[in-house]
């Protein structure tokens, strides 16, 4: 039998050891917090990152004309020089391992008027091709296509800010006359792409036009400002784009080893730096989540361990009784494993709100830039790592608590 005093006492030390343990369950709910945070957040940013190049080609290179900078063939540096049609036909015949060969002309700072509306856009000619190099996303109608090159048909593609500032009751424009400096072009499509890979300017704020035509209608002759290119499948563009570069200079007179005069952009390297990014910040995130995790479960392992001291008569009285150290051992475990379970549940609770809300907080028009949340297989690990995190803290302390002998029990109290 106990005594109502003793009694008294250990409800009392019950108290203050599950205060403590609330307490020391927050290293666990912080850390859990972290761990799914980060995850569902380094998720969300890669989203956001690769929205600035989302349908451009992870295998393409972008190449163009600048002043020479080295003497060639009686030349001076710093001449001028321009590509032209007949360098797209060189590429496609001189370097079989090219894929889409694409040519671009540019012009800045044109006026696009529908009605008393204008908007300053940037203007690109293109082939349809170039649409294997970087993606449009029609939000209305088509892009342009092989017809309107061969007929020479006067249409274009408006950019998503061309579109709402010009048309800002919304509705389809297909079929409107948008004037771009003195001549008419019939609207026969609306791309919302965002990328922000802006070698023509913002898709955003483009009206694209069939490359034959704006060169026609602003006297472009055959000049050519740009080239988009892409590899066939298993082809490295870093190992051809010297081959590229001497065909091109080879035929103006251009010295090949002039790497500033042909340059060659090669989104092969960008997307290698972000691939790095990328292994980086999983790796930050887990070194950072699994960090603060051990820390709470040490926390958890500690308490316990006090628990189980205070509790050295509770325990031998137990003992006493008839109880096994199975028993006590299950007991200990089963006790650290709900505190554990309990912290991080809520830290799981906090953290999908949290990222809910910055979900949220990057919609726009019903549209999510990013997506900053975790799966289910990852909130089902999340738990999983909780049952194993409780196991390991509630089993150096449950060691212990079966250790404890009735005598020596009896004797301390």
């Amino acid at each position: 039998m106990i005594d109502l005093d003793t009694y008294h006492e250990l409800v009392e030390t019950l108290l203050r050891n599950k205060t403590r343990s609330l307490l020391t369950g927050f290293g666990v709910f912080w850390g859990v917090f972290m761990l799914v945070g980060l995850m569902g957040g380094g998720k969300g940013m890669k989203e956001l990152l690769n929205s600035n190049f989302d349908g451009f080609a992870t295998n393409a290179a972008i190449i163009w004309a600048q002043p020479t900078t080295k003497p060639f063939h009686g030349f001076r540096k710093g001449r001028k020089w321009d590509m032209t049609l007949a360098d797209v036909e060189r590429l496609r015949a001189q370097v079989p391992e090219l894929d889409v060969v694409s040519p671009m002309v540019s012009n800045w700072g044109t006026r696009a008027v529908v009605g008393k509306r204008s908007f300053t856009a940037s203007v690109s000619g293109v082939l349809p091709e170039y649409a294997r190099v970087d993606a449009p996303k029609m939000r209305y109608g088509r892009y342009i296509n092989a017809m309107d090159i061969a007929q020479r048909r006067k249409v274009c593609v408006i950019g998503e800010k061309v579109y709402r500032t010009l048309f800002p009751g919304g509705g389809d424009p297909c079929g409107e006359a948008v004037r771009l400096d003195s001549t008419y072009y019939s609207i026969v499509g609306v791309d919302c792409g965002k990328g922000n890979m802006n070698f023509n300017g913002s898709a955003e704020e483009t009206v694209t036009l069939p490359l034959t035509l704006m060169q026609q209608a602003y006297n472009m002759g055959d000049v050519v400002h740009m080239v988009a290119v892409t590899g066939r499948r298993g082809v490295a563009m870093s190992d051809i784009t010297p081959h590229i570069r001497s065909v091109i200079a080879r035929a103006h007179d251009v010295d090949a080893e002039d790497e500033q005069s042909v340059m060659v952009f090669n989104t092969e390297v960008l997307f290698g730096v972000l691939d790095s990014l990328y292994d980086g910040v999983d790796f930050l995130i887990w070194l950072v989540g699994i960090g603060t995790l051990l820390a709470g479960a040490i926390g958890v392992s500690n308490i316990m361990m006090v628990t189980v001291r205070e509790r050295t008569s509770e325990i031998g009285i137990r003992r006493a009784i008839g109880a096994t150290p199975r028993m006590i051992l299950s007991q200990i475990v089963a006790e650290s494993i709900m505190l554990t379970s309990v912290a991080g549940m809520g830290g799981i609770l906090l953290a999908v709100v949290t990222l809910h809300g910055l979900e949220l907080a990057n919609t726009s028009d019903g549209i999510v830039s990013a997506h900053f949340q975790v799966t289910f297989w990852q909130a089902v690990g999340a738990v999983a790592l909780l049952v194993v995190l409780g196991v390991v803290a509630g089993m150096a302390p449950a060691l212990r608590a079966m250790r404890i002998k009735p005598v020596d029990a009896m004797r301390e109290e």
